[in-house]
């Protein structure tokens, strides 16, 4: 157990401890250990060894991190891709949301419970098991699956699309102990944009993907890559932060805050925080940028971090993301080799470094707050505000926090400057954004267009609409976002302009489908979704999230409590709670795509 925790034995130690030289929590009267923060890769490291995180292990790893086993428990329960209970070595995940809805995801799951078994039991002799899955990030490959065996050779496969017949054969392969790690188990991305967005000379933050060896620092470089970051230490910090204010550069993952308040030099930031665990069901496009161009986002989060004088980074991965993780860990080495990265950075005195840290299956962890907790090694639960992360953010300190798309752009904003950036978009949207186009789409991939481009263009540029070919509804924005019509396709793809509608660009989902979609069952998944992912820590939206799923199951089965009328009226009121009183984001948006779909048309 020594070789999976990696750490120096401690014992169980309580009482008052200084905090470490990176202001990792001391001892509380909670239990916060200064090595409490590697919780969440010490469980990892055990599931990826036992399968299951026993309690013999768990109790173990309390006592070298200073936890209180309750706790630890309590962290363990709180993500999807952990398990406190015996589960076989090989788990294979299908995702069943709403992207692989509409490519054939639910005849998939029909066909492995009729080789498999249902799904949770164990098959092969008790070696694997299957479980239906939330999304997975692959939807412009749906269906899709991620299996993973546990054991001295832990392997992890990402199988999209998929086939019932591809799935066991591959799980069979992988149930066998004695075999070797196949060399390929990580499937490369297809989702080059090249291959669907033809004009590659109007690509800029995916001007290199699928270009380029992701795994060459060298083509990285002969590619233009390390120039910002050049370009970044000769500005000088404060010229950086300067020219990002005057980008009007605002957050991509969905909040749109201004990056350049986020960037108030007042604030004196310790940490540089990288959000790379996009959940939003229907999202993929940060997934594509890090396996396709991973040494982009370690040179903007270095120019960051200099720039804003923090001497530490994390990078919080989604856990569903294998390649990605693989591609990242792979940059951060050759980029520390080359001197792009760690101390002294090109020799110009300045340090900073990033270390990954990732997930392990809760949407939650989005939200920048649970996100902060989550690395602390506590249950990712939002907290309130103010404070706010530029005051008191991780480990309580001042931190700044940018998703992936939002960083990648400073590579553009340093070379360019703030004022040209400025020339492409929209006086209110800035610059251009990626989408993610899946669904009933000829062409789902990662799209690249300048803010104000429509979405009618867009559905054009990925040729158009699949399935029946006719189209019926698109969901903007993902799971909390808003469902259009076929008559708002006109809609500028800005954050003004799809305000305008009542709906919200979100993290850049644009999912079609046709006309032969039950949307009643698209929205109850989406209930279900919300009902799942929630914390539980605030009641409007524990409650609430499990009574909105509750009263689209009884207008779906035609029971409604009183009249149809009467129980529309009720998820009215449930939406408006959770959006009033709700302590985050999730419950203030857990209805709006159900609530926007039962204003355009009529379901029940």
């Amino acid at each position: 157990m020594d070789s999976v925790l990696g750490v120096p034995h401690s014992g169980w130690r309580g009482g008052p401890r200084r905090p470490d030289r990176d202001g990792h929590s001391a001892v509380d009267g909670h239990g916060r250990g200064a090595e409490r923060h590697q919780l969440l890769p010490v469980l990892h490291a055990i599931q990826s060894r036992l399968g299951w995180i026993t309690p013999g292990a768990l109790n173990y790893a309390c006592r070298r991190l200073d936890v209180p086993p309750a706790e630890a428990y309590g962290v363990a329960t709180f993500y999807g891709l952990f398990s406190v209970s015996p589960r076989p070595p090989c788990v294979l995940h299908v995702c069943d949301d709403i992207g692989c809805m509409t490519r054939g995801g639910e005849e998939l799951c029909r066909q492995l419970e009729n080789q498999l078994g249902p799904a949770g039991s164990t098959c092969l002799e008790g070696k694997a098991t299957w479980l239906r899955s939330p999304c997975l990030g692959l939807c412009e490959r749906a269906p899709a699956a991620l299996m993973s065996r546990a054991g001295e050779t832990h392997a992890e496969k990402v199988t999209a699309p998929a086939s019932s017949s591809s799935l066991t054969s591959t799980l069979e392969l992988f149930a066998i102990d004695t075999v070797e790690d196949p060399p390929d188990r990580f499937e490369a991305s297809s989702s080059a944009p090249q291959a669907a967005q033809s004009d590659h000379s109007q690509l800029k933050l995916l001007r290199r993907v699928g270009q380029i060896d992701p795994a060459s620092i060298d083509d990285y470089r002969a590619h233009g890559g390390y120039d910002a970051l050049r370009r970044a230490l000769d500005l000088g910090g404060a010229c950086v932060v300067r020219e990002v204010a005057n980008s009007r550069l605002v957050g991509r993952g969905g909040a749109a805050f201004p990056t350049g308040r986020k960037w108030d030099p007042a604030n004196k930031p310790r940490y540089l925080v990288c959000n790379a665990d996009e959940s939003e069901p229907g999202t993929f496009k940060d997934r594509v940028v890090m396996e396709a161009d991973p040494y982009s986002l370690i040179e903007a989060m270095t120019i960051a971090g200099t720039a804003l004088g923090c001497e530490r980074g994390y990078l919080y991965l989604r856990g569903e993301y294998p390649l990605a993780g693989q591609m990242l860990a792979h940059a951060i080495t050759h980029a520390r080799e080359r001197g792009y990265l760690g101390g002294n950075i090109l020799g110009r005195g300045v340090d900073f470094d990033i270390e990954i840290r990732r997930g392990a299956g809760a949407y939650i962890c989005g939200e920048e707050t649970a996100l902060f907790n989550s690395i602390e090694g506590l249950r990712g639960e939002p907290r309130s505000k103010p404070p706010f992360p530029t005051q008191v953010g991780l480990f309580g300190k001042p931190t700044v926090i940018n998703n992936v798309e939002t960083l990648i752009n400073l590579l553009l904003i340093v070379q360019e400057g703030g004022e040209r950036y400025t020339a492409t978009g929209t006086e209110g949207s800035t610059g251009t954004k990626l989408f993610c186009l899946s669904g009933h789409i000829a062409r789902p991939g990662v799209y690249e267009v300048p803010f104000g481009t429509t979405l009618r263009k867009l559905i054009e540029m990925g040729a158009g609409v699949a399935g029946s070919g006719r189209l019926k509804a698109v969901l903007v924005g993902g799971a909390a976002g808003a469902f259009l019509t076929p008559n708002e396709l006109d809609t500028p793809l800005t954050f003004e302009g799809t305000r305008a509608v009542g709906a919200s660009l979100g993290s850049g989902v644009v999912m079609l489908f046709d006309d032969t979609v039950d949307l009643r069952k698209i929205l109850y998944r989406i209930a279900a979704f919300f009902r799942d992912e929630s914390c539980g820590q605030c009641v409007p939206c524990r409650l609430g999230t499990v009574r909105q799923e509750e009263s689209l199951q009884r207008l779906h089965h035609g029971r409604p409590f009183g009249s149809v009328d009467n129980e529309l009226n009720v998820l009215k009121e449930v939406g408006q709670v959770m959006r009033d009183a709700s302590i985050c984001g999730l419950g203030q948006t857990a209805s709006s795509a159900v609530e926007s779909a039962l204003r355009r048309w009529r379901l029940f």
